[in-house]
This record gives structure tokens, sequence and C-alpha cells, in this order.
């Protein structure tokens, strides 16, 4: 039970941290005020935040308190998009439509790793922005690491924009390229096959569990990535 308590103020904690609701700088509740919030000893509360400033995410200070520390070296240079959320941000109509959905084996080593013992939900989907396809996506998430991902039901919600508003990732990596569509996405996509896309392929972990591998593919010349950063601090 301690550990399944332990595991809970972490989480919700993270939660708070990645989402950007606790910027930097912005002050930890303090020990006793945790206590009270999750019922529980002040031992518990100390272990949770020893392990989240051993990975650079709070700063303890010594009867002032704990303080969310700034992003450091690249972790924060490129966030993940939430389609749907962009769409809305742009005042255009989003809609989504889920093509297919299987529990599977893996594949491949990749595959392998990602699944860490267990199956894997394999997702395919269409998003629309204002009625024209602007991203096919194929997605293979993790029911070791993300069990109840076999519960939801993806029809009515976006499989990325769900990961993100309920598992904290702490790792993430991109990989974005300009590639041709092959015959098939260019049929989801409505467009002549070889035309030039964007490929953002993304893996992401969660305390060095793997989460969720995605292969998005965009229209070349409907979407566009871009990242404001600023230099690493030492």
């Amino acid at each position: 039970m301690a550990d399944t308590l332990n595991q809970k103020i972490q989480d919700d904690l993270e939660a708070k941290i990645f989402s950007g609701r606790w910027p930097p700088g912005h002050r930890i509740p303090f020990e006793h005020e945790l206590m009270v919030k999750y019922d529980c000893s002040r031992m518990t509360v100390n272990k949770v935040l020893a392990s989240l400033a051993k990975r650079g995410l709070i700063k303890r200070r010594r009867r002032i308190g704990s303080f969310v520390e700034n992003p450091m070296h690249h972790a924060a240079i490129l966030e993940i998009p939430d389609i749907q959320g962009e769409v809305v941000k742009r005042s255009k109509q989003y809609s989504f439509q889920l093509l297919s959905r299987r529990t599977r084996n893996p594949r491949t080593d990749t595959e392998m790793e990602l699944a860490a013992g267990a199956k894997l939900l394999e997702l395919e989907c269409l998003h629309f922005e204002n009625g024209v396809p602007l991203a096919f996506e194929a997605r293979l998430i993790s029911l070791a690491t993300v069990p109840i991902a076999a519960d939801i039901d993806f029809e009515t919600i976006p499989p990325g924009t769900w990961l993100l508003a309920q598992v904290p990732w702490s790792e993430a990596e991109h990989s974005i390229r300009a590639i041709p569509a092959s015959s098939a996405v260019a049929r989801r996509l409505q467009i002549p096959a070889g035309a030039s896309c964007l490929s953002v392929h993304r893996r992401t972990w969660k305390r060095g569990r793997p989460v969720t591998e995605v292969n998005q593919m965009f229209p070349g010349d409907r979407y566009s990535l871009t990242a404001r950063f600023r230099p690493s601090e030492s």
C-alpha cells in the first residue's frame, strides 16, 4: 500500500510540473501540507521529494522549501504537440476518426522493448482540420506501462490527447524528416502518391518505462513544426 501511495503522490506532482501548472520557480507545498493532502507520513513525502530532486525536477532548500527547477540541457527544446489542441487554437474545426484498433504481441526488438513483457495496443487514426485530413497516425501503446489504455474508448478521444492528459512523460525522442507519401498514406491523406510529407516519429518514457511509439504523417504543405528554445544551462 505504501508503494502505491508513494507512486500516486509522485505521479500527481510530476503531472503538475510537466504540464506547466507548476512553472520553474514555483514552490512545492511544504511537507506537512503534502502529509495532510495525501494522509501519509513525513517519510513517504520525503521519499517522493528526494526522488524528484535527484532527477533534477525540483530544488530542495533547507528551511525554505522545495521549488520547481528550470529545465536543463535539451529536455524542453521541443514539446510534444497535441494535434487537437493546435487545431482548436487556430480557431479551426477539429475532428478525428479511429481507423483500426487491436491488441497484439510485439514483432521487432524495438517493439519488445516497448511492450516490456506485455502486449501492445495498436491504433491507426486520422486527424482532420475543417474536414480535410491533416495527419495519419500509427501508434503503439505499452500496456505494461499504461494498462488502463486497454479500456479507453478511442473512438471519441484521440490517443495522443488522452496520453498527454493522463500519463505524464519524463523523456521523449523525436525523429523528423521529409519523405514521399506511400500509396496507402496518400489515400488516407487525400494527396497524390509520392507527394512530400512531414514524418514525425516519436517515443516517450515515464521514469524510464516506455509509454508509446507513434508515427504521424502530415501533408508537407499543410503542417510545420516550430520550436522556441534557449541555450542550455550549465
